[in-house]
């Protein structure tokens, strides 16, 4: 009979129901697999895109195809992660079409696929990458700062890479934009004392998605596979379940950490 009540409680404690979701780049990669697993736990969820509509609203249309429930429990929003008054705008569609906002994912980014060297990076693309992967996340953050519902299932789960630790030739920009997140994610969820808001960051080692796999030779990613313990690249499932217990109340206590999910590729 304990067995039970506390399975239990165990699911219940993991289960989103009732509760908002916004995850932007959720058109393609791990983004969209958090939206499909956030989903799954019974949240509704706000697909945000750049540029990909025709997957986004696919993707909203299956989520929506795969409730029980007559309303709608899946939107997509098109909106410039990096540009103010849209992210605005995008926090404000969650609301007017879903109430309270819970959760926010931030992640929206891009990867420079010529992989150069800090000496061959060019001020634009630096610019770029900045322009979505650090300043879009801390406009996300802001936002949700200030509009995530208080007292409690408020979450910032930021995306990040575990390039930050293991500094690979080539990814300049990229870490360096992600390493400022990193650091913005562990300040912040200090400053949401009281609020009842955790913020955290996740970054997935190498996974097999389109951002990585543009730009390597097949030979280039075998061995990135191989130099992994496990022996593989790592799947969006690998990151989305991790994902889904720092948004449900299972992962409250867990608050301004910076979690690797690579298999071991750095630790």
């Amino acid at each position: 009979m304990a067995e039970e009540i506390t399975r239990e409680h165990a699911s219940s404690s993991s289960r989103l129901d009732g509760r908002v979701a916004i995850v932007t780049g959720a058109s393609r990669g791990i983004g969209r697999a958090i939206a499909i697993h956030l989903h799954s736990l019974g949240a509704r969820v706000v697909l945000n895109y750049a540029s990909s509509s025709t997957k986004a609203d696919l993707l909203a249309s299956e989520l929506n195809a795969s409730a029980t429930l007559s309303e709608p429990q899946a939107i997509a929003v098109r909106a410039d992660v990096s540009d103010p008054d849209q992210v605005k705008l995008l926090f404000d569609r969650a609301e007017q079409e879903f109430g309270s906002i819970h959760i926010l994912v931030n992640s929206a980014g891009v990867l420079d696929p010529k992989y150069p060297t800090l000496a061959k990076t060019s001020v634009e693309d630096w610019d770029m990458t900045f322009n979505i992967n650090t300043k879009g996340a801390f406009l996300c953050c802001k936002e949700a700062a200030n509009r995530l519902k208080r007292g409690g299932n408020g979450r910032i789960i930021m995306i990040s890479t575990s390039v930050v630790g293991s500094l690979l030739p080539g990814y300049a920009a990229y870490a360096a934009s992600k390493a400022a997140v990193e650091t913005m994610t562990k300040i912040v969820a200090k400053e949401l004392k009281g609020t009842g808001v955790t913020a955290n960051a996740v970054a997935p080692g190498p996974v097999a998605t389109e951002l990585f796999f543009e730009g390597k030779s097949e030979e280039t990613i075998k061995m990135i596979a191989d130099a992994c313990p496990l022996g593989r690249l790592g799947e969006p499932k690998d990151v989305t379940h991790l994902v889904g217990f720092l948004a449900s109340d299972a992962g409250e206590w867990i608050n301004g950490q910076v979690i690797r999910v690579n298999g071991g590729f750095v630790v």
